[in-house]
């Protein structure tokens, strides 16, 4: 696993660089990050164990190398971000909507990539399912 994360997070950092983005990335203050009212109301159209299994393999693969390997925000490239990395096991993140977390994981945003066309719809409401499993 140690192997695996330092791979992603090196892949990660060759990735980041050559879209000129250091690991030192930055943005100006940029607020609370609220998604639209319309995305509130976005229903989760899966469940199940199966799906949090595939949200989880996604999660290990795409996320970890900044949410970290239990999701609260300390992944390698994670720790130079700035806003940080969020903690999806935070109060903050777990009472939000689930189509509020699909659609920040769709959008992205600032350092965060918009997955939309990179991962399915179906991917993105799984990593959702997954997300809700780190609840602390």
């Amino acid at each position: 696993m140690k192997t695996l994360l330092s791979f992603v997070a090196i892949t990660s950092s060759v990735v980041l660089m050559s879209f000129g983005i250091s690991s030192n990335f930055t943005t100006p203050d940029q607020g609370k990050w609220v998604a639209p009212a319309s995305a509130k109301e976005l229903k989760n159209p899966h469940s199940g164990a199966e799906s949090v299994a595939n949200g989880k393999s996604i999660y290990t693969t795409r996320c970890v190398v900044c949410h970290g390997a239990t999701g609260m925000g300390d992944g390698p490239a994670g720790k130079s971000l700035n806003p940080p990395a969020a903690d999806h096991g935070s109060a903050a993140v777990q009472s939000q909507t689930d189509g509020e977390l699909f659609w920040k994981i769709s959008e992205g945003r600032g350092a965060m990539v918009g997955w939309k066309l990179i991962l399915s719809e179906n991917d993105r409401w799984d990593l959702v399912n997954y997300i809700r499993t780190l609840k602390r």
